[in-house]
């Protein structure tokens, strides 16, 4: 057993409330890779939708952080977070049992399908939002590489189980029926948060304008070098690399005639190497600098979607399998690192904030990448599009490398001690 293996099983061991935000969590991304790949064969198969429409459907889950995401996290500032987190398993409970209730009774439908994506988005929104905080809450500063890793591992690995064990239940029992799993994972999710015992810090009561807050967490997220460099090269992968996500459902079913199975495999392929990204993120910033982890992370994951434009039916699949794992490795890297330095630095009382105002921006581009993707898909070609959306995602790599950070061996180096509990402390700027 590796020292990092027995340092993970000692936090895991040690730390009631982190087991509960780990099973949480897991059991969260499990249901949300069944979906992810149950939504897109429902509108592909079931509902014989258009280009266009199966592309934008990826984008549903993800418009809520570009059009609600700094209100949100206002509201989950001022907000016990463990309420939060109930509620928005519930609703995501209801939303997405009413695709198999509408299959079985003969009104599903395209705009139905929109709709409750855009739902269960809101819902993911006020979810990760409390979640990242609670986070930040149940661990130590020191920790937070370690569990965000562990984390990230671990839900990968649950994102690879539940994308590949979708790709076989689609197509022997339907993709509207897969949301089944989906709907069954929401509730050990929700159990798991109701056993967390956290002491939370909780932003009191405030007599300024909701705008001002929401203002306030931009200027904070946009306040230093490094979180604004860790947020351009996040919008920009994100811009890329989701207009090849989200078209790759139409170029396995409709450009390369393959089944839904191989579709889940590829997928399964990226949340494989997400897993190892995960587990190998804290023992790879250790050895290397987290500063060096994180500039170069995203480099090797161009790569990986490159193969995209490579694959061709039968064992052709191949290349994409190794790209996609790859790819996964990549951005739970970035992801690690990027995490565990926000959680750093930031305020327990501004965490809300913080979050929502990266994600609205970073996130708020997948949204308009599935949109953009569409359009390309329509307009220039399947391939063609995914073409544009890997020449995107090289600029990622180049903001991380060229950037204020290029010469920072470790992110930690920038942050001030820790403050006392209750007071605020800031990162410091590279520039």
């Amino acid at each position: 057993m590796s020292a990092g293996g027995m340092q993970e099983r000692r936090l895991v061991a040690r730390n009631r409330n982190f087991r509960a935000l780990l099973v949480s969590s897991t059991s969260g991304v499990l249901g949300n890779a069944v979906a992810a790949v149950a939504l897109p064969i429902i509108a592909a198969v079931e509902l014989q939708a258009s280009n266009f429409e199966v592309a934008a459907l990826a984008g549903m889950t993800f418009l809520p952080w570009l059009v609600l995401g700094l209100l949100i996290g206002v509201w989950v500032d001022r907000l016990p977070r463990k309420p939060v987190m109930m509620a928005a398993l519930a609703v995501r409970v209801l939303v997405l049992g009413l695709l198999p209730i509408g299959y079985w009774l003969d009104f599903l439908s395209t705009p139905l399908l929109f709709v409750v994506a855009f739902v269960a988005g809101i819902a993911s929104v006020f979810f990760q939002l409390a979640d990242a905080a609670l986070v930040q809450q149940a661990v130590t500063p020191d920790e937070l590489m370690e569990g965000n890793g562990l984390i990230t591992g671990t839900g990968a690995a649950a994102d690879a189980a539940g994308r590949a064990m979708a790709g076989w239940l689609t197509t022997f029992a339907g993709a509207s029926n897969t949301l089944l799993v989906q709907l069954t994972a929401s509730i050990v999710s929700l159990l798991a948060v109701q056993r967390l015992d956290v002491r939370e810090v909780v932003q009191p009561p405030a007599k300024r304008p909701i705008l001002r807050e929401m203002a306030d967490g931009l200027r904070y997220t946009f306040s230093t070098a490094p979180l604004r460099a860790l947020l351009l090269n996040a919008a920009l992968w994100n811009l890329g690399g989701n207009i090849a996500a989200s078209l790759l459902v139409l170029l396995v079913l409709r450009t390369l005639g393959e089944s839904e199975i191989w579709l889940g495999l590829l997928l399964a392929a990226a949340s494989v190497g997400g897993a190892v990204g995960g587990v190998t993120a804290n023992a790879l910033g250790e050895r290397i600098g987290t500063g060096r982890l994180w500039r170069w992370s995203m480099v090797p994951g161009v790569l990986g979607y490159a193969s995209l434009l490579v694959l061709s039916p039968g064992w052709g699949m191949l290349w994409g399998l190794l790209g996609m794992f790859v790819m996964g490795a990549s951005v739970s890297w970035n992801i690690v690192v990027g995490s565990s330095f926000r959680q750093r630095v930031c305020p327990p009382g501004m965490m809300g904030r913080l979050g929502a105002a990266s994600r609205t921006v970073s996130w708020g581009m997948l949204a308009l990448a599935s949109l953009l993707a569409g359009v390309l898909a329509e307009s220039i070609g399947i391939r063609e599009a995914i073409l544009v959306g890997v020449v995107i995602a090289c600029s990622a790599p180049l903001v991380a490398l060229l950037g204020p950070l290029r010469g920072v061996t470790r992110l930690e180096d920038l942050v001030e001690a820790p403050a006392p509990m209750g007071q605020e402390h800031t990162p410091k700027s590279s520039s």
